[in-house]
């Protein structure tokens, strides 16, 4: 299975297995003790597993795989590359913030727009607002590209723990 390369800055796949979700879950588990090249962490049908501390950079990718149960034979592994949720609040909390100047300096261009006052500076703060959210965005892909090598690192990891 490939990973998708599309506009998504975290790219998501499920993968469909004829295996009991627990057993997959329990392999997890050992596959914590048993290698040393990933970190995993089990919460519930949640695993996470990302890089040791010194091979990780500020763009480093993290896996996180919710296993669900199909039947009692069949499981469903929904997969979701992303940065670390530091990294992640951080851009969310930035768009956030960039949306609410936006809109809050366009309401007030159209007040003074409407009143017959100069508009010139929110135009021109919402203009740069706009700007700001193509910089943060063209950001994320550059992060998505820097830790490219490493998602292949960890896709490659769950095929090889899948097809054991």
């Amino acid at each position: 299975m490939a990973l998708p390369n599309d506009i998504v800055l975290r790219p998501r796949f499920e993968i469909e297995l004829q295996e009991n979700n627990q057993h997959l879950l329990t392999h997890f588990e050992t596959l914590k003790t048993t290698q040393s090249e990933f970190i995993l962490h089990r919460i519930d049908d949640h695993v996470f597993i990302k890089f040791p501390k010194v091979e990780q950079h500020f763009w480093s990718p993290q896996l996180h795989l919710r296993v669900n149960e199909v039947d009692e034979n069949t499981c469903i592994i929904h997969g979701l590359f992303g940065p670390s949720s530091s990294v992640w609040t951080l851009f969310m909390f930035l768009h956030f913030l960039v949306a609410v100047l936006c809109i809050g300096f366009g309401v007030w261009a159209y007040t003074n727009w409407r009143l017959d006052h100069n508009f010139s500076i929110q135009l021109l703060v919402v203009a740069l607002m706009l700007i700001t959210w193509v910089v943060l965005y063209l950001a994320g892909r550059m992060g998505k590209a820097t830790g490219h090598d490493q998602t292949e690192q960890l896709f490659k990891f769950l095929k090889d723990a899948i097809n054991r």
